[in-house]
């Protein structure tokens, strides 16, 4: 949650990401294992090249890279982030008590079913009874409470202030007893990986004893994890019995592609001219979406910190701004035509509010521009009681891609009159110059809570990334949160966007600019078959491999 107690998802974003810095020739000798003017790899260590690669006589393995920043800090432990995030698993080497499936629709995974009372303060769930730990103890509802009570008393990454407490009510059967009503609470059965009460413990995220389809054999912090199918899944055994993750830059994990030495390298839209022989490129779609938020009120002093802006704080502005960038040209300039246009912060999704889309119409930003008063000046920079029209983008000095994005948007608005300057800013100071700046953003995520904690006000009346509200949104998501059908409340979600009179959206207040998804590319070993994707959320990581018990080799 947030450091003021107001629920929030992905916490875990705010984190310093770990980085690993090491040259090309060595990543690809530590994917390969191999000796020659390597060393000789040490006991315990690495794959060794005749592991690598296909399957081979009936033996089934895989080798996937992910980014430096998938590999979970806190380890593989759902109560520290496992789960949540690019972490998302559903399950993997936890089960979990729902699941999603390709179209986002919920299933069951050890849930045989579940209801809600009528004032949604009540979940029951009744699990299987043929669930074993891969220690061989059964699973019941006592490790269901136990793991849900200790993500309560314990988590920094999901949201569990609307538990009052689980309680194992038989030995098969759950109930999750709420504060407030929570109606897209099977979202979060969606994601946390149950736990053994029996042999938790704080070391628990390094060696993790789970029910799903594959156990962790190895970690090698900084390097690789490597995984194996479960032989004692209740479930379809998967396809794919061996996985093993190497966690590397996406310039060491080209060379390794390039070298032959792994069966799927994550890769950026700049590397995909160098596609590796005997690999194709495959293009997962995605709610990773980048945005810039705009602070709607005017400029003023609080506590030290400015909120607002002045030129920002005219809706007029914020909606020409909105119909002034060219999202296709921008995602041609910046992502090499790998990506979709965003308009809000949940496209294609159940929950998403079509309304959102507009159509790039410079000639119509101009006129907003005008009729708020901003006329061109003799720099063309429009001016409005002598002050200019300019703002600032900020970006991560870090991410290359958010600085490019910070300046087509600089580009494409000059030509309507509007100065941006664009800045680089790190994390530690980005947030709060974000309450009167704009900042190049990162999110996406499988539940409509990504809604709330951008728009949602606080206990101090605004929205917590910049200062945004209005009562009609708010109640709206109140209510949606409120209803026992998520049916229902996927239509409220949709009315907090756009309710035909008020909302988010270009009619509406506008309160944040939406401007690309982008595409998760992969290069992927020709023969290799990677089973259909559900929609990837924010981080090029362990999305890819949700579903690889169905993945296959030719």
């Amino acid at each position: 949650m947030s450091p003021k107690g107001t629920p929030r998802f992905f916490f875990w974003r705010k984190r310093k990401m770990k980085k690993k810095r090491c040259s090309i020739l060595l990543a690809v000798c530590l994917a390969a294992g191999l000796t020659a003017g390597c060393g000789k790899p040490a006991s315990g260590g690495l794959e060794t090249e005749e592991k690598v690669g296909k399957a081979e006589e009936g033996r089934s393995t895989i080798i996937v890279t992910m980014p430096t920043s998938s590999e979970p800090e806190a380890g593989f432990d759902p109560v520290y982030g496992w789960g949540a995030g690019e972490h998302v698993h559903e399950p993997l080497i936890q089960s979990t008590l729902l699941r999603t499936n390709e179209k986002l629709e919920l299933e069951q995974d050890l849930a045989t079913g579940y209801q809600v009372s009528e004032d949604g303060l009540c979940w029951t769930v009744t699990i299987r009874e043929d669930v074993r730990f891969t220690d061989g103890e059964p699973l019941t509802a006592a490790d269901v409470a136990f793991t849900y009570n200790t993500c309560r008393d314990n988590s920094s990454v999901n949201d569990f202030t609307m538990l009052k407490e689980a309680v194992a009510v038989g030995e098969y059967q759950v109930e999750f007893r709420l504060n407030r009503a929570y109606s897209i609470w099977p979202y979060t059965m969606a994601n946390v990986g149950i736990v053994p009460e029996h042999a938790y413990d704080e070391s628990y995220g390094t060696n993790p004893i789970g029910s799903g389809r594959y156990m962790m054999k190895q970690w090698d912090k900084g390097q690789q994890v490597i995984l194996e199918v479960n032989p004692d899944y209740y479930g379809t055994k998967p396809g794919i019995d061996r996985v093993t993750v190497l966690f590397m830059t996406e310039e060491t994990a080209l060379a390794a592609a390039l070298a032959g030495e792994v069966d799927v390298a994550h890769t950026a839209a700049v590397y995909t001219q160098q596609q590796p022989k005997g690999f194709h490129l495959f293009e997962a779609d995605t709610v990773d979406n980048r945005g810039i938020n705009l602070p709607t009120i005017p400029a003023e002093e609080k506590d030290g910190l400015t909120y607002g802006n002045d030129f920002l704080s005219d809706v007029k502005v914020r909606r020409a701004i909105n119909l002034g960038i060219d999202r296709r040209l921008l995602i041609e300039h910046t992502l090499k035509g790998y990506g979709t246009p965003a308009y809000s912060v949940c496209d294609g999704l159940p929950w998403y509010e079509e309304s959102s889309q507009t159509a790039c119409d410079v000639t119509k930003a101009q006129e907003l521009l005008t009729e708020a008063g901003w006329l061109p000046g003799a720099d063309g920079i429009r001016e409005k009681d002598g002050a200019k029209a300019e703002f600032t983008v900020m970006f991560n000095a870090e991410d290359s891609l958010r600085q490019a994005l910070a300046e087509e948007v600089k580009n494409q608005l000059a030509e309507l009159g509007i100065l941006v300057i664009t800045e680089a800013a790190g994390w530690d100071v980005a947030y709060d110059k974000a309450q009167s700046q704009a900042l190049v953003w990162g999110w996406g995520a499988h539940t409509p809570m990504e809604l709330y904690n951008l728009y949602h006000s606080m206990e101090d009346g605004l929205a917590e990334y910049s200062p945004y509200y209005n009562e009609a949104v708010d109640s709206y998501m109140d209510q949606a949160l409120a209803c026992n059908d998520m049916e229902t409340s996927y239509e409220l979600w949709k009315k907090a966007q756009w309710d035909g009179r008020t909302g988010i959206t270009q009619e509406g207040d506008i309160p944040w600019i939406w401007l690309c998804n982008v595409k998760h590319l992969y290069f992927v070993r020709d023969g290799l078959t990677i089973a259909e994707q559900k929609i990837h959320p924010h981080g090029h990581g362990w999305s890819l491999i949700n579903n690889i018990d169905a993945w296959s080799w030719e």
